[in-house]
């Protein structure tokens, strides 16, 4: 699709970014923003991120997307990319806000990812085309992201961390502010539990997030998934290594070993493919990291 240039008086721009302190007066975006995209709330977090909040990021991702939530971030590594996969999964919307112009996406293993949601959502940038992904771009950056969002979770972030300027932009622009609890001998989840120490709503769950934002949110709290989702065999979309791991699960549970040699999926690769089944609910991880299909 065509990157357009959107101005600040024209239709498509977001209504809730102009009401932010040095609103963008352009936005360059590629992929379409829809109205219904004000019902949007930012997932951002560390880029050196643990399985723990990848998991717990995706899992939150999907089922705010399944609600008819757009999910916003960053699409840095880690954490942000982890929230706009789950909302592609859950066959939702996702937009990202660059740290740079559209002709240098970052980090360069994204481009597929950049199309993606292109597709399903929209990549904007206030920058031109050919700017750098320059470190002062990005607390700019995160202005955009918590000023598209009826609020902002913060999943995983050590006490220095592009993710809490997020949340501190969150807090100048009247949005709500949440953080996932992490492990307090953890350096990266040290940010997220001061937050929660703040006064950030602690968030265990999409539900957490849903009851929160009720008064400001346009859809039914609490409502189902559509008749298209739930009918729809989650099984029948799986990668090839995703079926091959699925395959090999059953109601008794097994190790990470044994289900590599099973799948002939080597040990790296298993973890991520686990994740997505687990974020499907096709699998689930029991103590000692012993796996069962669901």
């Amino acid at each position: 699709m065509e990157i357009r240039k959107i101005g600040i008086s024209d239709r498509e721009y977001p209504e809730a970014l102009k009401t932010i302190h040095r609103a963008p007066p352009k936005l360059f975006v590629n992929g379409e923003i829809l109205p219904g995209d004000a019902n949007a709330v930012a997932i951002v977090g560390a880029r050196r991120s643990t399985i723990y909040g990848l998991q717990q990021c995706e899992r939150l991702s999907y089922d705010l997307a399944l609600k008819g939530i757009t999910i916003v971030s960053g699409m840095a590594r880690g954490i942000d990319t982890a929230a706009h996969k789950g909302a592609l999964r859950a066959g939702g919307r996702t937009i990202a806000v660059l740290g740079s112009g559209h002709g240098h996406i970052y980090p360069r293993e994204n481009k597929k990812l950049y199309a993606e949601i292109t597709k399903n959502g929209a990549v904007i940038s206030e920058f031109p085309h050919e700017t750098l992904p320059m470190p002062f771009n990005f607390p700019a950056r995160n202005r955009i992201i918590s000023g598209l969002s009826r609020g902002v979770v913060v999943v995983e972030a050590a006490r220095r961390s592009g993710a809490l300027i997020t949340a501190d932009f969150a807090l100048e622009q009247g949005r709500e502010v949440f953080a996932m609890p992490g492990n307090i001998s953890s350096s990266r989840s040290a940010g997220t539990n001061a937050l929660i120490k703040g006064g950030a709503k602690l968030t265990e769950s999409a539900g957490d997030v849903l009851e929160e934002l009720e008064s400001v949110l346009d859809i039914k709290i609490g409502r189902e998934e559509s008749t298209e989702v739930r009918a729809k065999n989650p099984a029948a979309t799986l990668s090839a290594e995703e079926k091959a791991v699925f395959g090999v699960l059953t109601d008794m549970p097994k190790p990470i070993d044994e289900i590599s040699g099973a799948s002939r999926i080597p040990v790296s690769k298993i973890s991520r493919v686990l994740i997505a089944l687990e974020i499907r609910r096709l699998a689930k991880m029991l103590p000692g990291e012993n796996f069962i299909k669901v």
